[in-house]
């Protein structure tokens, strides 16, 4: 399979080495005023991995759509900036993969939803999502991930090629569920990282299950599967995101209670606004991310709403 991916950062680096390295022809995109691209282009490495010269380096957007598989690997809200670009050059009768967890911050709505809004409908959509890290995966630890897409024959032609010894693939059922679960954990990442900072990570079992039933609830009230929740896009993820020393938004919340500076993206802070929305929205309760919500963006002391989160009325609980 030819294959483009959009975004030089240390994930779209490392799909390029793994697709690579099964034997797909692949280039890799990076706008020309990008540090990481211009790096990539002196080193063919980054602080992770280093690049066989197999790989096409490539800071031409056309060049890149020349692909018939494009595969995005960019922030979120990024997503519909770069959408607008790629209609400008006319892209069409692509397949788009999105490998991004996230949720548009400002309208709460999935990344596939913006791209369907963006591009022209002769482009079909699909998601790459589960666990895993650049590090361990070029370490060659293996880990499973869902695509997902509403198209079956995508889907299909996707986890077909794209499976190996180091992904196992399983076809994602659920795109509302899938997208939501995989952008609500990052948020929980930061809530674990919080726990971290604050000495008090035996609390991170409650965290991921009571974190886990409330996603469910949002999944469902947005006309997902409740079950998604307790798959590879959100449980499955919780030991990457709330444990691993990898984890850009467990150290983010840890970092955040010790009033110290973190550089990294994490997608959780941004995710967490189009929760709040959503659960508006739909009239669900988050009690958990409308907690972390209030962290962030309004001041709220973390021990304040941790006991918040104590005294709520006793109830089943399932």
């Amino acid at each position: 399979m030819r294959v483009s991916v959009i975004g030089c950062g240390r994930w779209g680096t490392l799909i390029s080495w793994y697709l690579d390295s099964i034997g797909h022809e692949v280039a890799l995109y990076g706008r020309s005023g990008s540090a990481h691209m211009q790096i990539l282009i002196q080193t063919r490495k980054n602080d992770v991995l280093e690049l066989p010269e197999s790989i096409g380096l490539t800071t031409s957007l056309d060049e890149a759509l020349k692909a018939k598989t494009i595969i995005v690997a960019i922030g979120s809200q990024s997503l519909r900036q770069l959408c607008q670009e790629l209609c400008d050059h006319g892209m069409k009768n692509k397949t788009v993969v999105l490998c991004m967890k996230g949720l548009e911050k400002t309208t709460g709505k999935r990344l596939s939803v913006v791209v369907s809004e963006c591009l022209d409908a002769s482009n079909k959509v699909a998601v790459w999502l589960g666990p895993g890290h650049v590090q361990d995966f070029y370490a060659g630890i293996p880990s499973c991930m869902v695509i997902d897409s509403e198209h079956d024959d995508v889907k299909k032609e996707l986890v077909d090629a794209f499976s190996s010894n180091l992904i196992r693939f399983y076809y994602g059922r659920d795109l509302i569920g899938n997208e939501i679960g995989a952008a609500a954990k990052n948020v929980i990442g930061i809530g674990a990282g919080m726990l971290d900072g604050l000495g008090l990570s035996t609390l991170k079992g409650p965290l991921m299950s009571r974190g886990t039933r409330e996603i469910a609830r949002l999944i469902k009230s947005e006309g997902g599967s409740e079950l998604s929740a307790y798959g590879l896009c959100h449980l499955g993820d919780y030991q990457a995101t709330i444990f691993s020393q990898y984890s850009h938004n467990r150290q983010f919340g840890e970092s955040f209670i010790k009033k110290e500076p973190y550089g990294e993206l994490a997608e959780g802070y941004e995710t967490v606004q189009a929760l709040v929305l959503l659960a508006e929205k739909n009239h669900v309760d988050l009690p958990i991310c409308q907690g972390i919500y209030e962290i962030l963006y309004h001041g709220a002391d973390c021990m304040s709403v941790l006991s918040q989160l104590f005294t709520r009325s006793l109830k089943d609980e399932f």
